[in-house]
């Protein structure tokens, strides 16, 4: 079933995200990181520091057991946030409270469908909708399921973010991109996040060819690592995606217990200024 997106105000701001990078001529850079590690108040610090270091729109991750897709960095932040109790309801919590001094920087939750319905989906798009979110990524979840939160989310206004990947052919685009608002995310690699740098040239013509099928900006992911990764893949892309990167840089600066330390805030700001720097760089002319 095929369903137009609605455009209110929750996902309203990831248009204006990309709208703003348009009339400077450059990619959105989109941040992720997982909520609760290493702990709630470090996350929620991290995520408030974002925006002000550059990052244009936020991926909070959902921590969960079996992350099939995330390589081992996202695999152990997921670990650590959990094991500090965080789960959904206190995600939703930490996204609240971002809003109340956040009205503008659009959030995006990213993670797998069964913690979500567990929750219960109903319960879950109306909390997630109270507290502030944008868009959902749930990587598990193929077209073929779409009544199950796709659409119920697009009912809500709240973007509903599909992947394209290396694999996903001309025959199965169009169902990729069927219910898909907010924007496409481009998994550059074939395999899990953070293990390996992608091949740039290839990253482009991919998104020329998704282009071709959509309006929908298009923004790539997985193997961004420096700025010189990020300039490289936005000038051809609308975004670009960086999170291995910014969890590794978590992890350097906490201590032997894993706990944050007076630095570790300010670890993850420092790279974000580093990416933005490089997706600004890449700033491309004006049409003529």
């Amino acid at each position: 079933m095929t369903r137009p997106a609605t455009t209110r105000s929750a996902s309203s701001r990831i248009d204006a995200a990309f709208a703003r990078a348009r009339a400077e001529h450059r990619a959105v850079l989109v941040t992720y990181v997982m909520a609760g590690d290493p702990d709630p108040e470090t996350s929620l610090s991290v995520l408030k520091a974002l925006p002000a270091a550059g990052a244009d729109i936020l991926e909070f991750g959902l921590p969960f057991t079996d992350p099939m897709a995330d390589g081992p960095a996202i695999q152990a932040a997921g670990l650590r946030a959990l094991k500090a109790g965080q789960g959904v309801a206190g995600t939703l919590d930490l996204v609240r409270r971002f809003r109340a001094e956040n009205g503008v920087t659009p959030v995006v939750l990213m993670g797998y469908y069964n913690p979500i319905h567990t929750y219960g989906v109903a319960r879950f798009l109306d909390d997630a909708l109270a507290a502030g979110v944008d868009g959902l990524i749930v990587v598990d979840l193929p077209p073929e399921e779409d009544d199950e939160l796709c659409l119920p989310a697009l009912d809500k206004g709240i973007a509903f973010i599909r992947l394209a990947t290396p694999t996903t052919d001309e025959r199965r685009l169009p169902a990729v991109l069927a219910n898909t608002a907010g924007f496409v995310y481009y998994v550059s690699i074939t395999g899990i996040t953070g293990t390996a740098t992608p091949d740039f040239g290839a990253v482009a013509d991919a998104v020329a060819r998704i282009r071709r099928h959509t309006d929908l900006p298009v923004v790539v992911g997985f193997g961004v690592r420096t700025g010189t990764h990020a300039a490289a893949i936005a000038k051809g892309a609308d975004g670009v995606v960086v999170g291995s990167a910014l969890v590794d840089a978590l992890v350097r600066s906490l201590d032997g217990e894993g706990r944050a330390q007076a630095g570790s805030v300010m670890a993850v700001e420092g790279l974000v200024r580093e990416l933005a720097a490089g997706v600004r760089a890449a700033a491309r002319e004006p049409a003529a």
